[in-house]
């Protein structure tokens, strides 16, 4: 008995807003001039400064409503709320000011 076998490649399909770069604009604007992105060092400033004040705002309010369970649930519970802020809304706001900066610094 003789079985063929057949090779395909797989190959990744991105699409391509995960690929573009080019800033969206809406009908009638103009597109502005592409920002490099921030470098490796510059994303984790950006990242530390939506961070440690959001970690340290949900400590302070609920701080002492958490004080009676154990560090692992205490993380847990504050690391739930924290990182979707800071992901969903923090750092890009963050990231627009820091573009917004640079802008403004261009001649």
């Amino acid at each position: 008995m003789h079985s063929t076998v057949s090779h395909t490649s797989a190959t990744a399909v991105t699409p391509a807003s995960a690929t573009d770069t080019t800033p969206a604009t809406t009908p009638g604007q103009a597109p502005a001039a592409a920002l490099p992105l921030p470098s490796v060092h510059m994303r984790v400033l950006i990242t530390w400064l939506a961070v440690y004040p959001s970690i340290t705002i949900v400590q302070i309010l609920l701080g002492p409503s958490l004080e009676n369970l154990s560090v692992p649930v205490r993380v847990l519970i504050i690391t739930g709320l924290v990182v979707p802020v800071v992901v969903y809304a923090l750092v890009p706001v963050l990231l627009k000011m820091r573009a917004a900066i640079l802008r403004l610094r261009r001649p």
